[in-house]
């Protein structure tokens, strides 16, 4: 193995471990191939899915693996109103699983997410009887506070240019810590432990997924 790879399984081997202390179930995979095929074995045949705006799921090719397979998938990009994008919003509630990603992990298994509207966060909190979330190691941060000014100065900004709204961050980059009336750091969640317990799944790659 590379240096790299060498620190990324002893990497995710202690995040595993810091997981699995807060309640979690966690898993560590390698390719795009292996995490599909993880979070099919997880997920029974039939199941209800839906998920929050995570590109890391869509760019493995996950989102479009379920919609090909045997389950009931509801996918806001799909959907042409906001009316109905909004059903969509709310079925997180009630479905079986429900997939994201992270906007940071602390090395000690915190997850930290900012969202704009609170869709994503509240279904992470409460509502669907699962949630799957495929994290890249490139999101690993030294601790809360660091995982915190991660999600603030690295993930916001990227997503602000991804929507091409109007946000200081998108002129120039960096977090102002604004007020904007399309600010979409009005949510800041952080998950501590998986409650009820290993009701929060979490599946680690070294691939480097999303922002």
């Amino acid at each position: 193995m590379t240096p790299t790879e060498i620190r990324n399984e002893r990497l995710a081997a202690k995040l595993i471990k810091n997981l699995e202390r807060r309640h979690f179930e966690a898993h560590y995979c390698h390719t795009a191939e292996d995490i599909i095929s993880k979070v099919k074995s997880i997920i029974p045949e039939g199941s209800s899915i839906t998920w929050g705006g995570s590109m890391s799921i869509r760019d493995i090719g996950l989102t479009q693996a379920l919609k090909d397979g045997n389950y009931v998938v509801y996918d806001r990009d799909d959907v042409d109103t906001a009316e109905e994008k909004l059903a969509v919003y709310r079925k997180a509630f009630e479905v079986d699983y429900y997939l994201a990603s992270t906007n940071a992990i602390s090395e000690d298994g915190v997850l930290v997410n900012i969202d704009g509207n609170g869709n994503r966060v509240a279904a992470i909190t409460w509502g669907p009887k699962h949630v799957i979330f495929v994290v890249g190691l490139n999101k690993v941060a030294q601790d809360v506070g660091a995982a915190l000014q991660r999600a603030r100065s690295t993930a916001s900004p990227i997503n602000a240019a991804r929507f091409d709204i109007d946000t200081p961050c998108q002129k120039d980059g960096i977090c102002h810590n604004c007020n904007s009336p399309q600010s979409i750091c009005n949510y800041i969640h952080f998950l501590r432990n998986s409650h009820p317990e290993k009701r929060h799944i979490v599946i680690l790659t070294d691939l480097n997924l999303g922002y």
